[in-house]
């Protein structure tokens, strides 16, 4: 006897909320963040864009930490091109107590707090890695407007080995006036 369409969906239905993927291991996070180093400008160097910075070109993120412990950001950007139309916003960040500052919330709109985790620091505060669980997003950044190729490539990989999709990578096109020469 052949089981009828409805029965088959009803089945799928009873069935379906008992199938979770693998579970994945939680996205690293560094061992401890001192706020006062990571403050000041990152230059965004590749990402899986958000919404709002698909297309971006010379985009840095700025933190200052505020008397009331939070995160002051302001993220720049020039939209499509270098020469497009200037764009600012200015989340808030929130360190989650007992995660050694490593991870944040990040308010864009109250009351929503986004995931945000310093995955990845060098121990110089020079380049660093942002990821969230979701996996949905993450950004490479440095002091610097550019890095050297094979410390990208590490930096995809290390994504990669976070359970990203690191084909949706992107790099931020950066693009600056030479710094002037010493006299």
């Amino acid at each position: 006897m052949k089981p009828s369409r409805s029965a088959l969906c009803i089945a799928v239905l009873i069935l379906l909320p008992g199938c979770h993927g693998i579970p994945r291991p939680p996205v690293a996070v560094v061992p401890h963040v001192d706020l006062a180093r990571f403050m000041g400008d990152w230059y965004v160097i590749a990402n899986i864009p958000t919404y709002i910075e698909a297309g971006a070109h010379n985009a840095v993120e700025s933190y200052r930490l505020l008397p009331d412990s939070t995160i002051a950001t302001t993220f720049t950007f020039r939209a499509g091109a270098f020469d497009g139309p200037a764009k600012r916003y200015t989340p808030r960040g929130f360190v989650v107590p007992g995660t050694r500052n490593a991870v944040w919330g990040m308010r864009f709109v109250w009351p929503i707090k986004a995931d945000y985790r310093i995955s990845y620091l060098d121990p110089d505060y020079r380049v660093t890695v942002v990821a969230r669980e979701k996996r949905d997003y993450v950004w490479i950044m440095a002091r610097e407007p550019q890095i050297p190729d094979a410390a990208y490539e590490a930096l995809v990989r290390f994504i990669g080995e976070q359970g990203y999709d690191t084909t949706r990578i992107q790099r931020v096109p950066q693009r600056w006036p030479a710094p002037a020469a010493a006299p």
